[in-house]
């Protein structure tokens, strides 16, 4: 079993309901056990302004899967949840990010481990922080001392996550 770290936001549709409802679809992927996730955080929008905050979180997953199987199987969820990439950094019913697997490297057109901005993105290090404070981002350092770093801007903790 390898350690994988999924992002997941969305900001359209009902997005803590998204969320939640992608949680419980990792947790019943062939294979793969959820082990933890976060509490949900709302965050303001990285890319264009003119759409809502987003609803964000981090899951642990214990996986057999290999990367782009795993890959495959978090895009057939967002297409479940009718994703539709209408611009970039725009909004989103379902957002899964492959952050981390296990402590491989992979740069290639179609997959980058560790996500490519992990390291930037306070909506991704406050969550990851919370279920993995030591796991160690290769090539960055550990998720900890990466959040410590990181402004958290206008990132808000939901104390209820819905689940």
């Amino acid at each position: 079993m390898i350690r994988a770290y999924i992002g997941l936001g969305s900001n359209l549709n009902q997005p803590r309901r998204q969320v939640g409802q992608a949680l419980t679809e990792l947790a019943a992927l062939p294979q793969t056990k959820c082990v933890g996730h976060s509490k949900f955080y709302r965050s303001a929008p990285l890319g264009p302004q003119d759409q809502p905050d987003y609803i964000n979180a981090v899951a642990a997953l214990d996986t057999v899967l290999e990367p782009y199987d795993l890959l495959a199987r978090l895009q057939t969820i967002e297409q479940s949840h009718h994703r539709v990439r209408k611009r970039h950094w725009g909004e989103r019913t379902l957002d899964l990010d492959l952050l981390l697997y296990g402590d491989l490297e992979i740069a290639t057109e179609r997959l980058t481990i560790p996500h490519a901005s992990l390291h930037e993105r306070a909506f991704v290090l406050y969550p990851l922080a919370e279920i993995a404070p030591h796991t160690v981002v290769p090539g960055r350092g550990r998720v900890v001392a990466l959040a410590h770093c990181c402004s958290p801007g206008g990132l808000q903790c939901l104390e209820n996550d819905g689940i």
